[in-house]
């Protein structure tokens, strides 16, 4: 019998470390892991979970991706932000919220995992919207963050709107459609704010029914064309929830694009 490629969304994983909060609403938060073994301090990976902005998707379905990461050395933290269907998410309070957590979270976790986490900008690992949410503060606020592993990310929002991704999705995060509310696009969608200087990689399934890989192809060939510091890695075979599966068969090539994103740091 296959394995359901979303039970990794309920797979349980250890409590976190500690919960740190980076403003006052109660999903303004972060869980934080302590890396295995001993060893001096690391840049801090921060996970930016998916769920298509909405309010029904949190930061725990990513438990089992920051376990792994934390067992193979990286301090790791689980940004939480305000999503769709919840007071204050949506535009622009998901994406201030994101800004700020990851403009926060490497002093916070260096006070709450003392000596395991340097303060140099923290490498992000996004998924699916999360990708989308890690280039936009990438490219609005280069310097708080060290390099982008982007799985499967909504690289393209406007294409996203017109596709109709997760029925409304992208309308209901930013308020409408591009000819509704083009300054909250040019802002917010990777795609018009390249070139993006910090150094990203892509990682994207071919077999992807939530994002399509096409969406990331295009993205990546125009933001290389503009300067970016910018390579895709297409997986064949794999679909969307295998990039965060520690027990899926992408999971050794997502390892291996982090190694490289956090030792070049």
């Amino acid at each position: 019998m296959p394995v359901d490629p979303r039970a990794v969304l309920t797979r349980p994983a250890p409590e976190p470390d500690r919960t740190v909060a980076y403003g006052d609403h109660p999903d303004q938060v972060a869980d934080l892991r302590l890396p295995a073994g001993t060893g001096p301090a690391r840049p801090l990976v921060v996970v930016v979970h998916g769920g298509f902005w909405r309010a029904e998707y949190d930061r725990r379905h990513t438990g089992p991706l920051a376990a792994a990461l934390a067992a193979d050395g990286y301090p790791v933290a689980q940004l939480e932000y305000r999503r769709t269907g919840q007071p204050g998410g949506g535009w622009p309070g998901t994406l201030t919220d994101v800004l700020a957590g990851v403009a926060e979270l490497p002093v916070l976790a260096a006070e709450a995992l003392p000596g395991r986490v340097s303060l140099a900008a923290p490498i992000l690992v996004g998924h699916s919207a999360g990708g989308h949410l890690a280039l936009y503060v990438a490219a609005t606020a280069p310097a708080t963050v060290g390099g982008v592993l982007a799985l499967a990310p909504v690289a393209d929002l406007g294409e996203a709107y017109r596709r109709d991704l997760d029925s409304g999705a992208v309308a209901a995060l930013l308020g409408g459609g591009p000819a509704d509310v083009p300054d909250r696009y040019a802002t917010t969608d990777p795609r018009m704010l390249v070139p993006i200087r910090t150094r990203t990689v892509v990682v994207h399934g071919s077999e992807d029914h939530q994002v399509p890989v096409e969406m990331s192809r295009d993205f990546v060939a125009e933001a290389r064309a503009g300067g970016s510091d910018i390579s895709l890695v297409e997986l064949p075979g794999c679909e969307h929830f295998g990039l965060i599966d520690p027990e899926a068969a992408a999971w050794p090539q997502v390892l291996a694009v982090l190694r490289s994103l956090h030792d070049d740091h």
